[in-house]
């Protein structure tokens, strides 16, 4: 049995994974596609592997976008692949469902919560509280008092209660904001004052301060931040997504901004990625607009590690997989 890492995760990472499943094989990628076993390079047909890790250095530095070509272009072509792990929680790119559709199995990681909820608070702190402004009076020598509407006594929305709705509300709620979650199926044990089903979820718009997205780019929720959705907000909310840029109707938004709501639009996703030079969101002024980077707290990589170290561990030994999607789980949009 073999499984293929990056030389990057291998290097940090491989007597971790070593020792939660010492019988396996280990294959590692470099950045340039070239694949090695105890440092010799293989021959492509030398190089399948029944294991596959997608790790959080995929995705960073100046050659993410190659790296990732390679990876999953080896993840395409390797016939004897069973099982996929990544180190990311949204599946809704087509060659995941190519891979399910090819019967590998498929886990994926919460990893990124605890970043991507600190960057929501963050950002919606910044919203409320005018830092900017006493920049500008101190960088004038301007003494000058002002005045800000304060987190505690929000009302909250967060659209979406998995592992990141989770941490995002515990955070808000620690800050003295009152959340409502949106959740197709509540568990119960959610961390927020009130819950709701999709079906509430327009009606209750109107009554927030801050509207938080995180949920996947499914069949359901492609486009559901439209006109309607839009309208509904109150003219002061704060609409932040971190999940997937095809949630919103970036048209709708844009035209919606400039009738006076939503008060500021946080976007962390865009419908294409990377976005062009010269593209609207860049610049509006009620838009604050980073690049899909709201998972990078540096902790995150060990926590990864760990995960896919435990599902070795589980899958050595015939137990279920923790984390695990299927066809049916997935239910992402169709492919353009």
């Amino acid at each position: 049995m073999r499984a293929l890492v990056t030389t990057t995760q291998w290097r940090d990472h491989g007597h971790q994974l070593r020792d939660a499943a010492p019988e396996i094989e280990f294959l590692d990628m470099e950045d340039d596609g070239t694949i090695r076993r105890d440092g010799a390079v293989l021959e492509r047909e030398e190089t399948g592997a029944e294991i596959a890790f997608g790790s959080t250095d995929l995705f960073d530095g100046d050659l993410r976008e190659d790296k990732v070509r390679h990876f999953f272009g080896w993840l395409l072509g390797n016939e004897s692949l069973q099982w996929l792990h990544m180190a990311a929680a949204g599946v809704d790119n087509p060659v995941f469902g190519m891979l399910l559709d090819n019967g590998v199995r498929l886990t994926t990681s919460h990893h990124t919560a605890i970043p991507i909820s600190e960057y929501v608070l963050a950002q919606v702190l910044r919203a409320r509280l005018p830092l900017d402004t006493m920049e500008a009076d101190r960088a004038s020598q301007t003494w000058r008092t002002r005045q800000w509407d304060e987190v505690a006594s929000s009302r909250w929305l967060v659209v979406g209660m998995g592992a990141i709705g989770q941490e995002v509300a515990v955070r808000a709620r620690a800050f003295g904001a009152s959340v409502t979650g949106v959740r197709r199926t509540p568990t119960g044990d959610e961390q927020v004052d009130a819950m709701i089903g999709p079906d509430a979820m327009l009606d209750a718009l109107p009554d927030h301060d801050v509207v938080v997205l995180s949920v996947p780019a499914t069949a359901a929720t492609e486009g559901m931040v439209d006109t309607d959705f839009l309208s509904r907000l109150a003219p002061e909310t704060i609409l932040v997504n971190v999940g997937r840029g095809a949630l919103v109707d970036e048209d709708a938004l844009r035209s919606s901004l400039d009738e006076g709501r939503p008060r500021r639009a946080v976007l962390d996703v865009t419908s294409t990625e990377p976005l062009a030079a010269g593209h609207w969101l860049w610049s509006h002024p009620d838009v604050v607009l980073t690049t899909h980077t709201s998972s990078g707290g540096r902790q995150r990589v060990e926590r990864a590690a760990a995960v896919f170290a435990d599902n070795l561990r589980r899958w050595s030994a015939g137990t279920p997989l923790t984390g695990e999607v299927t066809a049916a789980t997935r239910n992402a949009p169709a492919p353009p």
